[in-house]
């Protein structure tokens, strides 16, 4: 069974939300999380995995903007 971890959304309109996304073998998250919006892929963002300064075991996904 993969680990998992919970990693907070920075910014855009899902702000202070969290997703679980699954470690790969090396024990790092994916480096981009596509956040759905109401209208599916259409109103996607894009968050980029960020390492968070204090711990660099502790990551964040930061906006970049929209998808389309």
């Amino acid at each position: 069974m993969a680990s998992t971890v919970e990693i907070p959304l920075v910014g855009g309109t899902a702000d202070g939300e969290h997703v679980t996304v699954e470690l790969d073998p090396n024990g790092r998250p994916p480096l981009t999380h596509h956040h759905l919006g109401s209208a599916g892929l259409a109103d996607a963002e894009i968050y980029e995995l960020e390492s968070v300064e204090v711990d660099p075991q502790r990551w964040r996904y930061s906006w970049r903007g929209q998808a389309a």
